[in-house]
């Protein structure tokens, strides 16, 4: 059951970067400008965010694993359409149905709970938590490989075969959920939740391409926060809401969830900051001069450490508590990003950087969800890790869309080829170590005890230790 469910987690999180390889020949090979190119990239990320606290509460009404059978066969859908496809919009519709495939991951995490004894659960959970990133390191290479030596199409034949393995493993192995939640799904819950995120998380993404301020950008960024400010009141009114904010408000749950966007930002920096470094020339001064693919080997130690340290992360956690697993985490990637102002002039040295993010942030995922499972309900662990995930992917939003404008707004040309001055990429480190120092103070107030639920997810890990 194990190894099923990190199976689809590592399928969906390969989702995330199956492109990220292929931008830069996208409006090339679809015929459309490089801002609409980007829109194949950009639609995985909102639809993951706004479809995961969704799938996630659905899951807690009608079944986990009913719920991951949805969600995988619509990864398959979603790689036959792209497959198929020539132009941009199949394309679009493609890659949106397999952003939806992200709630495997925390529909996953939260089955664990449902189906493991407690003294193999904290490994359990660590190891199908810490897919989210390894599945996108180690599929950077292959996706690179396939994009520079075969067809690009061929990227979604692998998708959806892998995809649809990972379908027929969850059906076999994985026994039906019995643990549900009363109640009935908020329909204007999420709808309200779908338009609000769509406005934050676009007028984010595409503000350095539109202007940040362009009525675009503003007008989508106002109706965001406005739509979930409204949202909220409603949720605190109804009697089945999508998410339970008195439940999110828990300080244990919020200081998380501010946490995990912290993590989100610093992981996706190292994706964002390190394969520019690495692929601009070496004529301006700055550039590693290195290809593609070896690019993408080089970030491949930062997924291959979070897998390592999964189960060495949920030892941690049984001996000391799952809040000094995150602390140590995000501490080590905040130490890893001050290092790299300094040592950024040798491709070991982007290697040494992205496997300290790596180390990091395989204990922090490792975490988060022991510490969001100790202080919710056991009717809403699914919910509740669906809402921790969107902030990791809030995190990468914002990170995104500030190092995009850190790396573009200072540039340096010799001759004809123009790249990030080495000062961007310092500052983008600079930002990143700071992004990581917040979160090491978000999880310093975390409550190192709290007042459990009579049915919690978890017991306190810290109570176990102690």
């Amino acid at each position: 059951m194990v190894f099923a469910l990190a199976f689809t987690g590592l399928v969906a999180a390969f989702m995330m970067t199956l492109l990220t390889p292929l931008v830069p020949e996208l409006p090339t090979i679809l015929d459309v400008s490089p801002d609409d190119a980007q829109w194949a990239v950009t639609v995985t990320l909102l639809a993951a965010a706004v479809a995961t606290p969704i799938t996630g509460r659905l899951g807690d009404l009608y079944g986990k694993r009913r719920l991951v059978l949805v969600l995988l066969a619509l990864v398959v859908v979603g790689s036959v359409i792209a497959m198929l496809s020539s132009s941009l919009i199949p394309l679009i519709v493609g890659r949106a149905l397999q952003g939806v495939g992200i709630g495997v991951i925390p529909l996953g995490v939260s089955i664990l709970r449902d189906v493991l004894h407690r003294d193999r659960l904290g490994g359990a959970v660590a190891l199908v938590s810490a897919t989210l990133g390894v599945g996108g390191a180690v599929g950077l290479p292959v996706s690179a490989v396939i994009s520079q030596y075969l067809d690009w199409h061929v990227l979604f034949v692998v998708s959806g075969v892998l995809a649809a393995i990972g379908l027929v493993l969850v059906w076999r192995l994985i026994p039906v959920s019995t643990l549900r939640s009363e109640g009935t799904f908020d329909f204007v819950g999420a709808a309200g939740l779908a338009v609000g995120l769509v406005g934050i998380l676009l007028g984010v993404s595409k503000g350095s391409s539109w202007g940040w301020a362009s009525p675009m950008t503003i007008g989508l960024l106002a109706v965001g926060v406005l739509v979930l400010v409204g949202w909220g009141f409603f949720e605190l009114r109804t009697k089945s809401p999508l998410i339970d904010l008195r439940v999110a408000a828990r300080r244990t749950v919020l200081l998380t969830n501010l946490a995990s966007v912290t993590v989100g930002f610093a992981f996706f920096a190292s994706t964002v900051v390190l394969p520019q470094l690495l692929e601009a020339p070496t004529g301006t001064g700055v550039g590693l001069g290195q290809t593609m693919l070896v690019a993408s080997l080089c970030l491949m130690p930062s997924g291959l450490i979070m897998w390592a340290m999964s189960p060495v992360a949920a030892r941690l956690t049984r001996a000391r508590g799952a809040r000094t697993s995150l602390l140590l985490g995000i501490a080590i990637i905040a130490v890893g990003y001050v290092v790299a102002i300094f040592f950024m002039s040798e491709v070991w040295h982007t290697i040494l950087i992205a496997t300290a993010v790596g180390f990091g942030v395989g204990f922090a995922y490792a975490s988060m969800p022991n510490l969001i499972m100790g202080a919710v309900p056991a009717t809403e662990t699914a919910a509740s890790n669906g809402l921790n995930s969107v902030m990791r992917t809030l995190g990468s939003t914002i990170a995104s869309a500030v190092l995009g404008v850190v790396l573009t707004t200072g540039l340096v040309t010799v001759g004809d080829v123009t790249t990030p001055s080495a000062s961007a990429f310092q500052l983008a480190f600079v930002i990143s170590a700071i992004a990581a120092v917040v979160g090491v103070v978000f999880t310093v107030f975390i409550p190192r005890h709290h007042k459990s639920y009579d049915r919690a997810s978890l017991p306190d890990a810290d109570d176990l230790a102690g």
